[in-house]
This record gives structure tokens, C-alpha cells and sequence, in this order.
């Protein structure tokens, strides 16, 4: 996807310079590693990561999250400001009758002068493998793109899209996800169909900039650790690749400039209370904070902090993310017991 959140994308990135250069070089299609937006609340935000999450815990989860990436980078030529921001809601909901579940995502990003809004409808099938249950999720995806204001250097480049200019896109996606009482993984990959956007030019009349909207690829696991009688330790991992170019292509998966990795570990007690550590690799530490409450604890807060603890002269020294999330009570099949009469005895 269009939006460049990653900290790869913004690493060349330096305090006080505006960022419209990197939506000149988006719109020339060069292949960079460009990456959606991204969350230090992953291990919550399955289905913002995989459709095939959708409903596969058997119950009713809602997630919102709001990120500022980057905080306060700074940008004294009066264009749009260069930290991140990220807001995030998610649904997924079960439906037992047919063993599937639907979730939805919705995002808005806006990182410089590009804005993003995407909308993700999914569904996931569920079979029941060993002791846990294995999703195979598919996913139709929604995406506007649009400018805001920037200063280019030679107005008159043909590569220059317009100041407001926009396009919008259909995609795909698709992903297998297993879910067990100790241990989860998933796999997606979305993009598919690796659409064009196509911009009107701020050069000669009648040109058009364009970008294409790579592939983006995610794997996650999680293992639940039972320490205590209260206390579950919870390792996890992300992977993330941006993949440019066609799929016959061995470039397209050797880059290694196009990979970002990151590793976690949280304590949770009681299923009402956790605190834990998550590394991204070549960018930052981060500490989160969390707790439960409600009938069922239900109701989860949680809070990130990421301290940017490396290419500290070309970023700003913390990101921070809030989540709000809702978990209904799992349901099982309403059936009706049978009725045992004499009469049919015989």
C-alpha cells in the first residue's frame, strides 16, 4: 500500500526537510519499501493483519487503535507534518452455523503530504485441526490515495503529481491463520492484483504520475506460557516484506532492504493486567502497558511507547499508541433438547 509508515520508508528521512521528495519517488513507481502502517499493539490486532482471524477465537472482538509515529518529527517549511498518523478500527465476529467468521478493517494514514483511507471486508472458514482450529481467509480491499500540500523543486516535472490529486482502488488479499489455547501463527499476504494509482501531473498537461500498489506480506506467531497459576508469558514475533515487481521474478523476494522483523514478550495476570517489551529491528524498544475491565473483562486499554533507539538523526525519538478493545463472551450453537415421550417408543 501507498502508505510509507514504515521506518525503512522514512529513515532517509531528515528532521526539518520536507518530505515531499518521497511522494515524487512513489509516483514514479520506483521500487522502495514502502510499508502499510504499522502497530506495536500487533500481538492484540490479528485481524488488522490476517482475514483469516476473522471470528476464529469464537467470539465478538472490536479494536480501535490510534498511533503518532515518530512524534513531533519536524518540518519548518510550512508543508504537512511528517509524523505519522494512524487511526485504526477492526471487527471480527464469528458465525458459528457455518464453522466461518467476517471481520472488517478500517484505516486512515497519513504520513507528509500522502493520505491514506482503506477499507478491508473479510471472510475466514474454520476447520478444526488437533486441538485448535485452522482459518483459510480471503479479503476484497478498498483503497483511496490522496495528496496533500507540498512544494515541489520543478513544478513543471511531468513526475510531480498535482497538489489534491487522487485515485482510488479495488484489491485482494488472502491468509491461513491457527488458533489454539497456547499457540498461534498466521500468514497473509494482500495486494494481490497489485493495482495502479494514477495521479494527475502538476507538468505538461495531459501526463499522469503513477503507483503501483505492491504486495505486502505479514507472518505472526505467539505462544502462551503458563508461568503460574495467574501468570501467562507470551513470547511473540512479526514479520513484515514489501514486495515489488511480478511474481516469476527472483528480485521480487531477494531484497533484503524490503524485510522488517520484530520480536516481543508480555506477562499477563489474571487475564486483567500485562506489561511487556517488543524490539523492532533497526529502529526502536518499546514498553506496553494494559489492563482489563468489565464484566468478563471485556474492556482492554493499552498503551505503547517506542523509543527510537537507532538512525536517531533522521527520525524523531518516540512513537506512541493507544488501544481500546472490546471482547464479547463466547457463545456456543443455540440447539433444542430433545424430547423424550412414550408415545414413540415402540
Amino acid at each position: 500500500m501507498p502508505a510509507l509508515s514504515s521506518p525503512f520508508s522514512l529513515s532517509t528521512c531528515m528532521k526539518g526537510i520536507v518530505l515531499a521528495p518521497l511522494l515524487l519517488l512513489a509516483a514514479a513507481g520506483t521500487a522502495m519499501a514502502q510499508q502499510q502502517p504499522q502497530f506495536t499493539h500487533y500481538g492484540f490486532n490479528g485481524m488488522y493483519l490476517n482475514p483469516a482471524y476473522a471470528g476464529i477465537k469464537g467470539q465478538t472482538e472490536v479494536t480501535v487503535i490510534g498511533r503518532y509515529q515518530y512524534y513531533n518529527l519536524s518540518n519548518t517549511q510550512g508543508d504537512d507534518n511528517g509524523s505519522p498518523r494512524t487511526g485504526m478500527a477492526s471487527f471480527s465476529v464469528p458465525i458459528l452455523p457455518i464453522s466461518g467468521g467476517v471481520g472488517l478493517v478500517v484505516y486512515y494514514d497519513q504520513t507528509g503530504p500522502i493520505k491514506t483511507t482503506n477499507g478491508a471486508l473479510s471472510y475466514s472458514q474454520h476447520i478444526k485441526l488437533g486441538s485448535g482450529v485452522l482459518g483459510l481467509g480471503i479479503q476484497g480491499t478498498y483503497t483511496y490515495l490522496g495528496n496533500g500540500t507540498y512544494r515541489a523543486i520543478d513544478p513543471n516535472d511531468i513526475n510531480v503529481p498535482a497538489q489534491g490529486a487522487s485515485d482510488h482502488k479495488f484489491d485482494a488479499g488472502a491468509g491461513v491463520w491457527y488458533e489454539s489455547p497456547k499457540f498461534y501463527a498466521g500468514l497473509s499476504a494482500n495486494n494481490l492484483f497489485r493495482s495502479q494509482y494514477t495521479f494527475a501531473s502538476t507538468g505538461v498537461r495531459g501526463t499522469a504520475s503513477q503507483y503501483l500498489g505492491e504486495n505486502h506480506a505479514y507472518f505472526t506467531a505467539g505462544y502462551n506460557i503458563e508461568a503460574s497459576s495467574s501468570v501467562v508469558v507470551t513470547p511473540t514475533i512479526l514479520a513484515k516484506a514489501v514486495l515489488p515487481g511480478d511474481y516469476d521474478t527472483k528480485s521480487k523476494y531477494d531484497n533484503q532492504r524490503n524485510y522488517s522483523l520484530e520480536g516481543g514478550v508480555r506477562a499477563t495476570l489474571d487475564d486483567r493486567f500485562w506489561a511487556g517489551v517488543n524490539y523492532r529491528y533497526d529502529e526502536s524498544i518499546a514498553g506496553l502497558v494494559g489492563a482489563s475491565f468489565g464484566p468478563d473483562n471485556r474492556f482492554r486499554f493499552g498503551y505503547a511507547f517506542d523509543f527510537i533507539a537507532f538512525h536517531q538523526d533522521a527520525l524523531a525519538l518516540s512513537s506512541h499508541e493507544i488501544m481500546l478493545s472490546l471482547r464479547m463472551p463466547k457463545v456456543g450453537l443455540i440447539t433444542r433438547p430433545a424430547i423424550r415421550t412414550p408415545r414413540y417408543s415402540f
